[in-house]
């Protein structure tokens, strides 16, 4: 694994946690989701990330809410935006980062931010 140099860690830092939601969010808005499977797609969303470079631990959840209202009569939709929450933290060196994707009402867009 490489290692930055001291100075380069906090924005190392930031910018891999800012990777992580974008790759996460690229590739899974529009998968099928249902009830039957969005536990499952959940993990699957998490274990990706876990796989990749610095990251400590990571959390997703899909809105069973907005799922339910979206839910086709054959059982599944497509994963919107507004429908995701991820939580992500990376470690580089000593720092580490948390970083949020949450989507944003007023704005009606996904928002990513370190907490």
């Amino acid at each position: 694994m490489l290692h930055p140099k001291p100075h380069e860690r906090g924005g190392k830092a930031h910018f891999e946690a800012g990777i992580k939601l974008g790759a996460l969010f690229h590739q899974f808005v529009g998968a099928p989701v249902g009830f039957e499977n969005v536990e499952i797609l959940e993990r699957a969303m998490e274990s990706c990330v876990k796989l990749q470079p610095y990251v400590e631990h990571v959390k997703v959840r899909i809105d069973r809410v907005k799922l339910r209202e979206r839910i086709s009569a054959f059982g599944y939709t497509s994963l919107t935006p507004d429908m995701l929450h991820a939580e992500v933290v990376v470690k580089v060196g000593e720092k580490r980062v948390k970083a949020v994707l949450r989507w944003d009402e007023r704005l009606k867009y996904p928002i990513m931010e370190i907490r």
